[in-house]
């Protein structure tokens, strides 16, 4: 007796099935990856955030210890390195960045060494900033670190800042830490906010900003949006005086002269 064969059926995909396929999952992808990078993009803005909170207990930790007084905005970024500043006359001894720290349990600023100096994955950074390579910049981040958070610099106006705009011919110095106890518009008041480092987007992205990044305080010019919102709209995080943070879109003000470096005085966003 002779046994019939079974019919063989072949299994492979032709080109065009694989080819389909292929299609499929990179039409796929394409839908998927920017859905990602989005989520990421707000889990990053969210630690930023909860990092600029973090600094708002401190600061009112600080201010409750030193009869209502922030510390100073400056820290060794301001100093003279050639001849170097003594640290006992130097007004960074009381700097934010180094005198806020130990309250959440950190290392000071001052007290890292060259090239060690506190990356975006610490306290001290937003994690969506990005450093362009050193050789962008007047200085050198990798061996000084750098900041992308600011404190505002309009907090104190001594001797060694720059006049407010429009502030000639009248007396517009401030102490040189703030007493809370002034502050008229706690809600409104900024007192940390996220800090260009982008060189190539300096001064509202009109010019290079080889220092972008290199001080610990600064004024309304080195604001930075990095942060996105649905619709792809850009925006920076803010710390007010009142401790809660929030996101804006630009501290820019329509009415301000494209060459304005301080905010005028009376201005509630930046004055106490």
């Amino acid at each position: 007796m002779i046994k019939k064969k079974s019919p063989v059926f072949k299994s492979a995909f032709s080109i065009i099935e694989i080819l389909v396929v292929i299609s499929i999952i990179s039409l796929l992808m394409g839908i998927i990856l920017p859905v990602v990078n989005h989520v990421k993009s707000i889990a990053r803005q969210t630690v930023c955030q909860n990092r600029l909170r973090q600094w708002g207990y401190a600061f009112q930790l600080y201010s409750d210890d030193n009869d209502g007084f922030y510390p100073h905005i400056d820290g060794r970024d301001r100093t003279s390195s050639n001849p170097e500043t003594y640290t006992e006359m130097a007004d960074y001894y009381y700097g934010w960045v180094d005198v806020l720290p130990p309250l959440m349990g950190e290392k000071s600023w001052r007290d890292h060494d060259y090239y060690d100096f506190p990356g975006k994955d610490t306290i001290f950074q937003c994690p969506s900033a990005k450093l362009a390579p050193d050789e962008s910049y007047k200085y050198r981040p990798s061996r000084t670190g750098y900041f992308s958070y600011a404190m505002s610099s309009c907090l104190e106006l001594d001797e060694n800042c720059w006049a407010p705009y429009g502030a000639e011919g009248i007396s517009w110095q401030m102490p040189s830490f703030l007493n809370t106890s002034k502050i008229k518009n706690p809600s409104r008041l900024i007192v940390l906010f996220d800090q260009l480092l982008d060189p190539t987007k300096g001064y509202g992205g009109k010019t290079n900003n080889p220092t972008a990044g290199k001080y610990c305080g600064s004024y309304p010019k080195a604001f930075s949006a990095r942060h996105s919102k649905p619709g792809g709209l850009l925006g920076g995080s803010i710390l007010y005086a009142d401790y809660h943070v929030q996101w804006v879109s630009t501290v820019w003000k329509e009415e301000w002269p494209d060459d304005l470096e301080v905010p005028p005085l009376g201005d509630t966003d930046w004055y106490p």
